[in-house]
């Protein structure tokens, strides 16, 4: 998982023949390493498709989701085991290298109090077993926190920090975003030097997930404590253009961040890249 790479979202968040036909020469086309494919429902994913224009295409990726609330990990551990299993071998089918995201809860979980050592014992075992079953497929496995507003459960990098520790697998990475850790942490520096013994990836997301460098997002701190720490993981813009409801209820984004994908890719991605050169994080 090295080098620069977008999420889905900006095509498609329908990972079915058609959005993988959309939304992979297109990427190419902006001369991405990789994508995020978005694994919201394995069922319509074609695999063997995907991997062959993935490697038409030059592409490589990453798959990420976050766990449907009949299977939310802390209340659900058995079948959270089992939603990630079939995600895992999808994502292993496509030839991505990794899953990751919301692996460990859902986006818009809340239980109104504060997370209890149950949940966070559901979570671990979970997790243990979905990393297990990740390395037997040769992938490494990701835990993405996210705002308090999403989820209760891992707000922050040091929180991600624990859980790793707590589960002890050593092929599991913590995932970043800029989006939430400009809610969450002290400084959005402390969470990368929090998290830099486990971090492997980072979502590159503006304050109001539009356009990146027209926010209020500290691109500056960002890179440059991602250059303090010799990070060599993937940097991965994400903004949301193409919502459906269900995942736009989840994000609570109910107006527009962008005018198109054009803004974002034409004008973000420029100002993401020049930023990652400045720092010396790509060449």
């Amino acid at each position: 998982m090295q080098g620069f790479g977008v999420h889905t979202s900006m095509w498609t968040m329908h990972w079915d023949r058609a959005g993988a036909e959309r939304t992979i020469p297109a990427a190419a086309a902006y001369k991405m390493d990789f994508i995020e494919i978005a694994l919201l429902d394995t069922a319509i994913v074609d695999a063997a498709h995907t991997r062959a224009l993935l490697e038409k295409h030059g592409l490589r990726a990453v798959c990420s989701l976050g766990l449907p609330e009949p299977v939310w990990a802390s209340v659900n551990p058995e079948g959270a085991i089992a939603h990630l299993k079939r995600a895992l071998d999808k994502t292993a089918e496509m030839g991505a290298e990794a899953l990751s995201g919301v692996t460990y809860g859902g986006i818009g979980q809340r239980t109104g109090v504060p997370p209890t050592p149950q949940e966070y014992d559901n979570i671990a075992r979970a997790l243990e077993a979905a990393a297990k079953h990740a390395k037997a497929l040769g992938l490494a496995f990701g835990i993405e926190p996210v705002n308090r507003y999403e989820n209760h459960l891992i707000n922050t990098g040091r929180q991600a920090v624990e859980m790793i520790e707590k589960v002890g697998a050593d092929n599991i990475f913590i995932h970043l975003d800029t989006y939430h850790m400009n809610i969450e942490e002290k400084g959005v520096a402390n969470g990368i030097l929090d998290a830099r013994e486990h971090l492997r990836y980072i979502h590159l997301s503006e304050s109001d997930r539009g356009t990146p460098g027209e926010g209020t997002c500290d691109w500056d701190e960002i890179f440059a404590a991602l250059a303090a720490i010799g990070f060599k993981g993937g940097l991965a813009m994400e903004s949301f253009i193409n919502m459906p409801p269900q995942v736009a209820y989840g994000l609570a984004v109910w107006r527009p961040v962008a005018e198109s994908f054009e803004e974002v890719m034409d004008r973000g991605l420029p100002f993401l890249r020049n930023k990652a050169r400045q720092y010396r994080l790509i060449a």
